[in-house]
């Protein structure tokens, strides 16, 4: 009779030459890397703002792919409290890239409806395809009532924090206050203060949130929690972090080349800046992110990822695929809306 040992040893770290390969192997999209050289070359040859635009957009799709493939790899070698704090720290990181891109390039209008269009994106256009792709595997999805509200409430918040300061601005400088609405200097000390407060309040609900989720109340969190036994990282932590170094350092030129074409292409194509913002570029991250649920529709598990990471759509803590075909109609309908909207 052979003796089990009593302490299980972990498994060895993947080889360096395991790990690029792994790298290069691990998802479909790799090919789309082309573009990003292309992309650089598309610029520095000054070919035409839609050539720049498309092919640095392409380009950082699978960059963004790579970004995530790292980051859940690093997260996997360290407690489930620092895991889930990388995850939500380094999930938008590319898009971050991406919206500090543009600002540089002056492009404001861009960057104010794309932090719109994030939200709407993942609220119609993600959450809705995992739920109409895993529709068809499973006639009834489950997830986690409750997280999913905590969700519910903290998207309100976000949304009450962007209502609220437009509604404030537009009231007060649509009333006869010429103190207020002939001096520039007043209007935007005063628009500067109600931004940087409602930033900072967000920051604090943000990191309670995330005491709540991780500390006080992971006990509601179980479910999502629960990874297979098997699971193990596959690349090398050293050629994990260098391969985060140099995704960001790719976005960032890609990113750059983008938005100094937007200004280009919605001239030569008589498109509007809210389109290009709201529908186009939140889409760079989310198209990666459907890939994913694409490719793993079959698994129920992914379900409050999705969710926590959106919205909760109903409060029944169910769904199926005519949800999600309704969420995606939505999403169509506003961005027709968006694409029609004078400049």
């Amino acid at each position: 009779m052979s003796s089990q040992p009593l302490i299980s040893t972990p498994p060895p770290s993947p080889t360096l030459r395991k790990s690029l390969k792994t790298i290069f192997t691990n998802s479909r999209t790799n090919v789309l890397l082309i573009f990003v050289p292309l992309g650089h070359i598309a610029f520095g040859l000054k070919w035409s703002n839609t050539w720049v635009f498309v092919l640095n957009f392409l380009a950082i799709i699978p960059l963004a792919m790579l970004f995530e493939f790292a980051a859940e790899n690093d997260s996997l070698k360290v407690g489930r409290f620092y895991s889930d704090f990388l995850n939500a720290t380094l999930s938008n990181t590319v898009e971050s890239i991406v919206f500090i891109a543009a600002l540089i390039e002056g492009q404001i209008r861009v960057v104010q409806a794309s932090i719109l269009g994030s939200i709407i994106s993942n609220i119609l256009l993600v959450l809705g395809m995992k739920f109409f792709a895993g529709g068809f595997y499973h006639k009834v999805q489950t997830f986690n009532m409750t997280a999913a509200q905590m969700c519910s409430s903290l998207m309100v918040l976000a949304c009450i924090s962007l209502i609220i300061p437009a509604a404030f601005i537009s009231f007060v400088y649509s009333v006869e206050n010429s103190d207020i609405i002939n001096n520039d200097d007043k209007k935007y000390k005063e628009i500067s203060n109600l931004s940087y407060g409602t930033a900072i309040i967000l920051l604090i609900i943000y990191i309670l949130y995330l005491l709540f989720q991780l500390k006080t109340h992971q006990q509601l969190y179980q479910d999502e929690w629960v990874i297979e036994d098997d699971e193990q990282p596959q690349l090398d932590l050293r050629v994990s972090l260098s391969l985060l170094a140099v995704v960001i350092f790719f976005v960032a030129f890609s990113a750059e080349h983008l938005a100094d074409s937007i200004e280009g292409i919605v001239e030569s194509h008589e498109l509007n800046k809210t389109f290009v913002g709201l529908i186009l570029i939140p889409n760079i991250k989310k198209i990666s992110e459907i890939i994913c649920i694409l490719t793993s529709m079959k698994k129920e598990e992914g379900l409050d990822f999705a969710i926590r990471n959106a919205v909760d759509s109903s409060i029944d803590g169910e769904s199926n695929w005519l949800k999600g075909a309704m969420f995606l109609a939505t999403y169509v309908i506003i961005a027709i809306a968006t694409y029609f909207y004078p400049n």
